[in-house]
């Protein structure tokens, strides 16, 4: 186990370092960048899909909630910033915990993070035939399948075309959570001070108090609200001058997603007409109430979209992280081959075929309690990065040219203090789920990964990212 914590060394040892890997085309800047970025994060789908559950739990605890998770995602932000400016690779948070952590720690992030972006993505396009209904009614597996596949179609063309078309849809989703951000305010039903007031609708009419404990619980699926932001260092491998643009998208797509998710979610509190309704979560319901069924159908489609767009980024970036483990011998020799392949367009075609399809079939499957598997899995994660961040300065890293976090070593220690107090306050279910996922690839690392040292999961960095 001496290889744990050890930083992978990323040149490629023997034989294996005859061919130089397969490498991503560099096409995209800081805008293009933090287009596609924003569209994971997806504010207007987070908005209207993941926030209800918020307010059905938290009531006018959520916008507090939120605010306390986007706080603790700056110190996230900061370790993403200076690791995948450290380790500009496709493979994202496994490639940059592996150079840094050591191989399993890199595993169990990949692990982790491939649990996340396949399960959300169709969790998140079934919700697409709620806001189709103004046009036309269909049923929530087929029209989540029909957007997985059509996003994976839009997934094997180039990346700076899915910017722009990505970018076309942000600008809708974002017109929407203005919309509702103006007429919440505009029918204010109480002030500013509910949004701490900590209230939310009882079973039997009567209004609770929420605790300090629920808040806690409510904070990893609050991380989850703006998670997408790390999508900037899955894409560190196609933005131009890494060293310096994945730190400024990572930031700015935080910034900006916080504010487009936060200001609506004051609205909506201070808006509805009671704490019942609130609880409720019915949005759209209260939009319709504010303005009336045109404005309503409005906001309806442009969410559709957004979850069109959300369901076409998470595509990009789930197929780079399949594309970065085969080029990094994660799996048998015959899988590697054909995940790193590339397509006329330059994109990982088999790849995405391969997370997008699944990911169309899983919207047949009853994915309800999967919200709680993610919330875990997501602080983890985090957790884990911050582990990286607080080693990424010693040995040869240190001397390695990267953005720098202020704080350090500050910020890391106290947020895997905070995450993991976090990790402890979670459903036992959901622990236990996301917990016996990890437990088998522990085992598959031990039993194939780790005895093979020499030929798999030899974690590479382009060597045009090194400059």
């Amino acid at each position: 186990m001496t290889d744990t914590l050890r930083p992978v060394d990323t040149a490629v040892p023997g034989a294996a370092a005859t061919a130089a890997p397969a490498t991503l085309k560099r096409s995209i800047g800081v805008v293009g960048g933090t287009l596609l970025t924003l569209s994971c994060v997806t504010p207007a789908s987070t908005l209207f899909v993941v926030v209800p559950d918020l307010f059905g739990s938290l009531g006018t605890a959520t916008a507090l909630t939120i605010a306390i998770g986007s706080v603790l995602c700056v110190a996230v932000a900061f370790c993403y910033s200076e690791l995948g400016t450290l380790v500009p690779s496709a493979g994202g948070e496994y490639a940059m915990v592996s150079t840094t952590a050591g191989r399993l720690a890199g595993w169990l992030v990949f692990v982790l993070s491939l649990l996340v972006v396949m399960i959300v993505p169709p969790v998140i396009a079934m919700g697409t035939a709620d806001y189709l209904t103004p046009i036309v009614h269909l049923d929530p597996a087929v029209a989540g399948a029909g957007v997985m596949l059509l996003a994976t179609l839009a997934g094997l063309l180039d990346l700076r075309a899915n910017a722009w078309i990505t970018g076309v849809f942000l600008v809708l989703e974002v017109i929407a959570a203005a919309v509702v951000a103006l007429l919440g305010f505009a029918h204010s039903e109480r002030g500013a001070g509910s949004l701490v007031s900590m209230k939310v609708a009882g079973p039997h009419g009567h209004t609770d108090t929420v605790t300090a404990m629920l808040v806690v619980s409510g904070l990893a699926i609050a991380l989850f609200v703006t998670q997408g932001f790390s999508t900037a260092v899955y894409l560190s491998e196609e933005l131009e001058h890494p060293r310096r643009n994945v730190a400024r998208t990572v930031l700015a797509t935080l910034a900006i997603s916080t504010v487009i998710i936060l200001v609506p979610v004051a609205a909506i509190t201070m808006g509805a007409s009671d704490i019942s309704q609130l609880t409720g979560g019915d949005i759209s319901g209260m939009v319709t109430a504010w303005s009336d069924s045109a404005v309503g159908t409005f906001v309806s489609l442009c969410v559709a979209l957004a979850i069109i767009n959300a369901g076409i980024v998470m595509v990009i970036q789930n197929s780079r992280v399949l594309f970065a483990s085969a080029r990094d011998k994660a799996w048998p020799g015959p899988v590697n081959t054909v995940f790193a392949r590339l397509g006329r367009f330059g994109s990982p075609w088999v790849a995405t075929l391969a997370v997008g399809v699944p990911g169309a079939l899983l919207c047949f499957v009853n994915l309800d309690t999967l919200y709680g598997v993610t919330g875990v899995s997501v602080t983890g994660m985090y957790l884990l990065v911050a582990v990286a961040a607080l080693l990424a300065r010693r040995g040869s890293h240190r001397h390695t040219p990267a953005w720098r976090m202020p704080l350090w070593p500050a910020m890391p220690v106290l947020l895997i203090a905070v995450l993991a107090y976090i990790l402890s306050r979670q459903e036992t279910s959901y622990l236990l789920w996301t917990g016996g996922i990890t437990a088998v690839a522990t085992l598959y690392w031990a039993l194939y990964l780790r005895p093979r040292k020499e030929t798999r999961w030899l974690v590479s960095v382009p060597e045009d990212a090194r400059a």
